[in-house]
């Protein structure tokens, strides 16, 4: 691993109009159809808009906790700080034939490149965050951008969403319900608040308003105890990123139904396939990685432990990568 902050540059734009970029040892060029990334020990390449949608969740997501795996062979992992950028480090055969590569990078350094790769690679009508029957396609020649899509802001209530300074309320005119969700109840509870606790006490109707959620595979934090965090979000198609834990996440289908393809977090080698519908719970270990699959818009809460010090007590085996043992 080497410390390479400073080592990026941007070419000028390609024959197809796309600019590429380079990372350290990393380079990434795109052409109508494909991105390809070489680094000193290897080359890749991988269709455009599964790129562009794993891009789009790792910036979104800010690296996310643990490792982010744009597919097999490329990904990141975050250190809260600074950010590893590998290729085949979580490959068995990669790392078996010694063409794996792994740089760190100053989160800003990072950050700022992929911000500008998805900007440059974003073609005008296509949505890296949409379904694939909500947006158009991101191939062909450089044809303008979709600035608005890629910028969208990430909704993180403070504490919960309907307390003051959460009022993150969706609208007709502002998030019209989604086509899936259409039978979705609208209607929010009535609350009477004891005189005194009006800036403590709200509630709101998570259906309805997951139901008016513009965006698959992201989740919003709708609420916020110490560390422990509820993130909800609706998912259609395929999770566009394999995400590697290095925390337990717990797993509440709300509607519905997702199918979870999970592997061992280092190697790749299958563990498990996990249907859940409506009403199942599931907790994802902390040495995992796994990948969902909605054939119809789901609503899912992910519930998070957001404590920095997790990933180094489960490290060092000071706390399990499993919720419970029987």
């Amino acid at each position: 691993m080497t410390d390479t902050a400073t080592l990026t540059s941007v070419s000028e734009p390609n024959e197809h109009g796309y600019r590429s970029f380079q990372l350290g040892g990393f380079t990434f060029d795109r052409d109508e159809h494909f991105v390809h990334i070489e680094w000193p020990t290897g080359r890749h390449v991988t269709p455009v808009e599964d790129f562009l949608k794993a891009l789009m969740r790792d910036i979104a997501w800010n690296f996310f906790y643990g490792t982010v795996n744009f597919d097999s062979v490329i990904g990141t992992v975050n250190h809260y700080g600074n950010v590893d950028l590998f290729a085949g480090r979580f490959n068995d055969a990669y790392r078996k034939a010694e063409l794996d590569h792994m740089e760190n990078f100053d989160h800003d350094v990072i950050m700022g490149a992929f911000k500008d790769m998805l900007s440059d690679w974003t073609n005008d009508g296509f949505d890296p965050f949409a379904a694939p029957q909500e947006t158009g396609s991101p191939y062909g020649v450089k044809h303008g951008d979709n600035e608005a899509a890629i910028t969208r802001t990430r909704v993180t209530a403070q504490r919960m969403v309907g307390l003051p300074g959460d009022e993150k309320i969706r609208t007709d005119e502002t998030h019209p319900i989604n086509r899936m969700f259409a039978d979705v109840d609208q209607s929010e509870p009535t609350i009477e608040v004891e005189p005194g606790y009006e800036n403590d006490v709200a509630s709101f109707n998570l259906f309805a308003y997951l139901s008016r959620s513009d965006v698959t595979w992201n989740p919003s934090i709708v609420s916020v105890c110490k560390e422990s965090l509820y993130c909800p979000t609706t998912e259609e198609f395929i999770l566009p990123i394999i995400h590697g834990n290095d925390r337990v996440e717990w797993f509440l289908q709300l509607s519905d139904e997702i199918t979870w393809r999970v592997e061992d977090r280092e190697t790749g080698a299958p563990r498990a396939t996990v249907v859940m519908k409506a009403g199942d719970v599931a907790a994802m270990p902390a040495d995992i990685r796994h990948q969902g699959y909605s054939s119809k818009r789901s609503m899912l809460l992910v519930w998070e432990n957001g404590s920095a010090e997790l990933p180094d007590l489960i490290a060092t085996g000071q706390a399990p990568t499993v919720p419970v043992t029987w």
